[in-house]
């Protein structure tokens, strides 16, 4: 069973930046397509990015493009999503998922395994 453990939300002002981490354990990391999804109060969860399994390709929601950088470090069973210049409109639980199939994907139903969120809050 593998299991994702997010860490690195808090509350920061508009502008600033913060770096997500999800640590996997459990499985074969290096084998999974991993993404990044967030969810607001009252609104579904979307999609964020998502990065393949070696790391080369990376796919960006067009609302966080040029602002987020998702990073993978296979040695380390460790995904990173580094979030700059943020906005309130950012402010969401913020949720990293493994996916076993080779491609990704911007479907959380897509998505085999799910860590249990970190609280992100931006403040204007």
């Amino acid at each position: 069973q593998v299991q994702l453990v997010e860490s690195g939300g808090g509350l920061v002002q508009a502008g600033g930046s913060l770096r997500l981490s999800c640590a996997a354990s459990g499985g074969t990391f290096s084998t999974y397509t991993m993404g990044w999804f967030r969810q607001a109060p009252g609104k579904e969860r979307e999609f964020v990015a998502y990065i393949i399994r070696s790391g080369v390709n990376t796919y960006y929601a067009d609302s966080v493009k040029g602002r987020f950088t998702i990073s993978r470090d296979n040695a380390k069973n460790t995904v990173y999503l580094q979030m700059n210049s943020l906005k309130p409109e950012d402010t969401a639980s913020y949720y990293c998922a493994a996916r076993t199939r080779a491609w990704g994907s911007r479907s959380p139903n897509e998505y085999d395994y799910w860590g249990q969120g970190t609280q992100v809050t931006v403040s204007s």
